[in-house]
């Protein structure tokens, strides 16, 4: 055999042999690619726990394969969290097939279970909501492929099935996902577009928080258009090629424009004015940031998809008191 052959659907069992052009492949590699439904995290983990073999004995992950080696395991089938649940928790859906569900997530949600946010997550509502995610991408993450920090809003895809997990995970990986925001930037702004390309990584002192002056900095690129200016802030339209954690506050401070509301990367907070202090920035209660556009392929057609979703409630209210404001309307 030269393909993987698959018995059955639900706990799949595969076998293939290695051929020529595979020779001294690493074992997870090679069932990453030969078997669709795997990623290379997930197979390297049903390797270690002795579930995939070759030539029938127990291999590690990092076991280089010869030619005519014959590779089987099985796909155990997807084991229900143990840490957490399903809970009715609403949920925006702006698309949802049998393959990936969107939704358009409200600022104050987190995504997925973590200390101190065992409950209560976008992750319990999708468990409700979808029973079959059970176990998809890791018990702690069932269909999880991207994430938006806790008080940005907008549009997150997650996976339905592995196959599915691992085709969206793979497009995030290779950057070829569009992903665009919309952001309310303090300061003013000379020009009507640019880009930042500045490292991105953990904050040398601050374990919390992300910075440019990191220790272990990774790149990270951001492209960012005026919208709309108003008196001391701009609406921008922001395209990050890159998906660092916290890119676009991080990034945004760094060159002098905070995201509005943003408690972390805001800057100092000074004594104003009691004109200034009634100003409707002061009035923003989490970053004004919003995930507005998501493009994709999908995992089971390969058709482009986008989806976009629209501005909640407390970023038009601040966008309409902005013009108000100026005298735009």
């Amino acid at each position: 055999m030269t393909g993987a052959t698959f018995e059955s659907t639900d706990g799949s069992t595969f076998a293939f042999t290695a051929e020529p052009s595979e020779i001294g492949t690493r074992l997870d590699a090679l069932v990453a690619s030969r078997v669709p439904a795997l990623s290379r995290s997930r197979a390297a983990a049903l390797i270690t726990a002795g579930v995939v073999r070759v030539g029938g004995q127990a291999k590690k992950p990092g076991f280089r394969v010869s030619e005519g080696d014959l590779v089987s395991g099985e796909i155990p089938p997807p084991q229900p969290p143990s840490m957490y649940g399903p809970e009715p928790i609403p949920l925006d859906i702006l698309y949802e097939d049998a393959h990936i569900i969107v939704v358009n997530k409200p600022a104050g949600l987190v995504v997925h279970p973590a200390p101190g946010h065992f409950s209560g997550t976008l992750v319990n509502g999708l468990l409700h909501h979808c029973p079959d995610l059970s176990g998809i991408g890791g018990e702690r993450r069932p269909g999880i492929v991207h994430r938006l920090d806790k008080d940005t809003s907008g549009v997150l895809v997650a996976a339905k099935s592995e196959a599915a997990q691992v085709s969206l995970s793979a497009q995030f990986k290779r950057r070829s996902v569009q992903k665009t925001y919309l952001a309310l930037a303090k300061g003013r702004f000379e020009q009507d577009s640019g880009q930042i390309e500045l490292p991105v990584g953990r904050h040398p002192t601050l374990r919390k928080k992300m910075s440019t002056r990191s220790r272990r900095p990774r790149t990270a690129h951001t492209q960012w258009a005026v919208v709309e200016r108003f008196a001391g802030a701009a609406l921008l339209e922001v395209v990050i090629r890159t998906g660092r954690t916290h890119q676009i506050r991080v990034h945004l401070a760094a060159v002098g424009h905070p995201v509005a509301g943003d408690p972390v990367y805001g800057g100092k907070k000074r004594r104003k004015k009691k004109s200034e202090a009634e100003g409707p920035l002061t009035e923003a209660r989490r970053q004004m940031l919003h995930a507005w556009r998501l493009g994709l392929s999908h995992p089971e057609t390969g058709r482009w998809m986008e989806f976009e979703a629209p501005l909640p409630r407390d970023f038009r209210e601040m966008l309409g008191k902005l013009r108000e404001e100026q005298g735009s309307v």
